[in-house]
């Protein structure tokens, strides 16, 4: 029992880190140019992201830039809008949340 209760542990850690390393990939293919994980840059860094905005508004806000910066009443020009797959717009979410502040 606690051989498999093991076992399922690490499995677990293993698809954790598989998520990451996915969504640095898409962060290092799309976003890196305007985006520093913890620095500002053109655009704020994740880790202001992460403590402001949930799961569905950072995707919102990547399908659809133009209409979420009109919602959110942003003044200058948003960021162009990307064509992910389902799979790379969830890594490059989960990994951008993975910057919130600890305790927020």
């Amino acid at each position: 029992m606690m051989r498999h209760i093991l076992w399922s542990f690490i499995v677990l850690i293993l698809v954790v880190q598989e998520g990451n390393a996915n969504g640095k990939k898409v962060f290092e293919t799309y976003c890196w140019g305007c985006h520093h994980q913890t620095a500002v840059a053109f655009g704020p860094p994740f880790s202001d992201i992460a403590s402001k905005r949930s799961a569905e508004e950072i995707q919102a806000m990547i399908t659809d830039p133009q209409g979420v910066s009109k919602l959110f009443g942003y003044k200058r020009n948003a960021m162009p809008p990307f064509r992910l797959k389902p799979d790379e717009l969830k890594a490059i979410t989960e990994y951008i949340l993975s910057y919130k502040p600890k305790g927020k």
